[in-house]
């Protein structure tokens, strides 16, 4: 029988769709800010090996001569981003969810069987639970990496106004350098993290729109025998917790 399982709060599901759109805002008109500055390359030397970004994938874009437009923007943004992220923090603190959240002594060893799991290297299953090691590790340091965005937005934003944080950072320009590594970390984040939720399916994807899952459940036992959450054969003896994508 079919059962419906109770997954993500209405908290956690504002925060998360607030937050992806504020994200993908302040990417875009950051994007419009370095158009005036594209120093950054991978290469040595005088060899480049890639550069961020080229003219023509500004101009495909549209990404050129919009500096005061995209400072605008960013700046706005900024603070829609910095509450979002402070109000998800405190919600974590306060409803016991950091419990789950926060990586512990076996999250790095789990993280890696997860990997190879998904990878499908490896046929060994991870236990299933509200969040596996991945994860943990993974959530965790977006919840870091915002904060260095913040902190590095500052100090690059008002060299003279926060010439402590700035010097503490490395210099103006080591801050910069952090700023554009941090972005691009978010949009690997964004890759990963769709791919999964395409993996996990619409069962999944409904928790974080409706808050549930729909399950299908042993009607003698009350165990979950199918879906993202069902364990295999070997596995029957563990007590699934719906993991999150």
């Amino acid at each position: 029988m079919k059962k419906i399982v109770e997954k993500h709060s209405l908290a956690i599901r504002w925060f998360h769709w607030v937050n992806f759109p504020v994200l993908s805002l302040m990417i875009w008109s950051g994007l419009w800010i370095y158009w005036a500055n594209d120093v950054y390359r991978l290469g040595w030397g005088d060899t480049t090996l890639l550069k961020f970004f080229p003219d023509s994938f500004n101009k495909a874009l549209s990404l050129d001569h919009k500096l005061g437009q995209g400072m605008s923007w960013h700046f706005v943004l900024m603070w829609a981003f910095f509450l979002n992220g402070l109000l998800y923090v405190l919600y974590t603190a306060f409803s016991g969810e950091w419990r789950y959240l926060l990586p512990n002594r076996h999250s790095f060893r789990e993280a890696i069987q997860v990997t190879l799991y998904d990878l499908g290297i490896s046929k060994q299953h991870p236990t299933i639970r509200k969040f596996n090691g991945a994860q943990q590790i993974a959530y965790t340091s977006v919840i870091v990496m915002g904060l260095g965005s913040l902190l590095t937005g500052l100090a690059i934003y008002k060299p003279t106004q926060f010439g402590w944080l700035t010097q503490l950072l490395g210099g103006y320009e080591f801050a910069h350098i952090l700023h554009f590594a941090l972005t691009i970390g978010y949009v690997l984040f964004f890759l990963v993290h769709i791919a999964q939720v395409v993996r996990a399916g619409w069962n999944n994807f409904r928790a974080m729109v409706a808050g549930f899952e729909v399950e299908e459940v042993n009607p003698r036992t009350h165990e979950i025998v199918a879906g993202p959450t069902a364990l295999p054969a070997a596995d029957a003896s563990f007590a699934p917790t719906a993991p999150q994508a």
